[in-house]
């Protein structure tokens, strides 16, 4: 019994350590964890004062615990994780008082505030820096500068009695979805995860309410999400684009970018209007401007095509010239045709053209990444005329979104398993026959490697693959581009503009 009470004293000395806990409500939290645990007896006991990087291994102890005493039904990742959350939500501050000291700190400097939140963030394991450890992360130089490859094992796959349990419980709409404010301090389910630790920050943009939280699975540094009050669909308008120019200027130190808000080209999430955002270089803010554009209705803005795998317009100025040239840009894209590289705006009334926007500021000045989409299907490519083809699929069948299109591949799970199989298929040349049936999908990838690179050894063979990942990877982007980077493409994009130019002259 005495190891349960040095665990909750040891979560009590973590939390205070990382300004989670104030010593006057040591005694409160200690008695809601008790009751969490479903004691009624406390024995103080003495702990080392040695700090903690992450709670995870008290958590995990105290876990542990309540399993041997039966309080857990089944011991899965989904159980642990709504115990984890509930326990940690008894040695953090309540929502009012997170918000409160945000915005003492905004009010000095809006980088303080958000340094703070997302401490606190990890600090709270609400951020699952443990597992974001578990990524593989790499970065590979392509003629597009330098992008980024995660194979994601961080979040954790439903096993049976997890599926059975998910079967089993009744369904239910609260919350409506996992970005509504109401997941704050939510429990979870065995099919909603769990939020008890989680906190948001009230922002207003265009004087309407909305949030502002970390991702708890972070793919980049301070990977935030600013999501709308209501549970309203993405859509993609002249408002989105203020609000993006909105939220830089008030965190000027971060960028912020919209999925688009069509299926196959949009995000995994069209149902509840959201942003991403953060403060990470991505490849394509290094990009640079390949070929200027002179526009006479907006003359002090610089305008260029930028020099990646998509077909990306950037617009450099003061807030509202570029507000309003990107809004008529995406007027423009959203009614226009090219049959000749088969783009269609729209077809049956169903619109396919749209956009992916990324705000950011350069110094005094705004800047906005147009990102230029389409999500007509064919029966030659039936997931996406500009989505990755199917021969990609081995690597990347999942929508090209926001991070994809800034430059990171967001690579699943399965990968980092299959990878270490074809490194040892390619050492040992093994023939096609003794491949596993799951593994054939990456035959021909592998037939390409061994050509291109005779030497393959255990001690570079998994360099080699990581590098032609990345080179998978740009392809993918390329396939994801509405006009193509060759003579042809070019042409079209260029026909584009000086649709797009005049269609603005007309509004000037």
């Amino acid at each position: 019994m005495e190891t349960i009470f040095a665990a909750i004293e040891q979560l009590i000395h973590y939390a205070k350590q990382r300004g989670l806990l104030a010593p006057e409500d040591a005694v409160y939290a200690r008695n809601r964890l008790l009751a969490a645990l479903r004691l009624t007896e406390w024995q103080p006991v003495e702990v080392k004062d040695t700090p903690l990087a992450s709670p995870a291994p008290v958590l995990d102890a105290m876990i542990d615990w309540a399993h041997e005493q039966g309080l857990l039904e089944t011991n899965t990742t989904t159980e642990r994780d709504r115990w984890d959350a509930k326990l940690m939500d008894c040695v953090m501050p309540r929502p009012s008082e997170v918000i409160r000291a945000f915005y003492e700190r905004y009010r000095r400097d809006p980088q303080e505030a958000t340094d703070w939140f997302y401490a606190l963030s990890q600090s709270s394991n609400y951020i699952q820096t443990a597992r974001i450890a578990q990524n593989q992360q790499w970065k590979v130089p392509t003629i597009y500068g330098e992008l980024d490859i995660t194979i994601n094992v961080a979040k954790p796959e439903k096993d049976p009695k997890e599926i059975a349990k998910m079967k089993e419980a009744p369904s239910s709409s609260y919350p409506k979805c996992v970005l509504c404010k109401e997941n704050e301090g939510y429990e979870g389910t065995w099919s909603h995860p769990a939020r008890s630790n989680h906190r948001v920050i009230p922002i207003t943009l265009l004087d309407e309410q909305w949030y502002f939280q970390y991702s708890p699975y972070v793919y980049y540094n301070e990977h935030c999400i600013v999501f709308h009050a209501e549970h309203v669909p993405m859509k993609m308008e002249r408002k989105t684009l203020e609000r993006l120019l909105d939220f830089v200027e008030q965190f000027p130190h971060y960028f912020i970018g919209s999925n688009a808000d069509l299926p196959i080209v949009g995000g995994s999430i069209l149902t509840h209007d959201h942003f991403q955002g953060g403060r990470y270089p991505f490849a394509m803010e290094k990009a640079e401007i390949e070929e200027y554009i002179d526009l006479p209705s907006f003359p002090s803005l610089t305008v260029g095509i930028v020099r990646w795998p998509m077909s990306v317009i950037r617009l450099t100025g003061t807030k509202e010239d570029v507000l309003e040239a990107a809004v008529r840009l995406y007027e423009a894209w959203r009614a226009y045709s090219d049959p000749s590289v088969e783009i269609i705006a729209s077809s049956g009334g169903v619109p396919h053209n749209t956009i992916t926007p990324i705000a950011r500021r350069r110094g005094d000045l705004f800047e906005l990444d147009i990102v230029l989409r389409n999500n007509r299907t064919s029966a030659e490519h039936p997931y996406g005329i500009f989505h990755p083809h199917e021969e990609l699929h081995h690597i990347k069948k999942e929508n090209i979104g926001l991070i994809e299109v800034m430059g990171l591949a967001v690579l699943p799970g399965r990968l980092a398993v299959e990878l270490e199989t074809l490194a040892d298929y390619l050492v040992h040349r093994t023939k096609k026959e003794d491949w596993d049936e799951t593994m054939r999908k990456h035959w021909y990838w592998c037939e390409a490697i061994r050509s291109a690179y005779p030497d393959i050894t255990k001690e570079n063979v998994h360099d080699i693959l990581r590098y032609e990942i990345g080179q998978r990877f740009v392809t993918v982007l390329e396939h994801a581009g509405v006009f193509k980077r060759d003579k042809r493409g070019r042409g079209a994009f260029r026909r584009f503009l000086s649709h797009a130019m005049e269609k603005m002259s007309s509004f000037a």
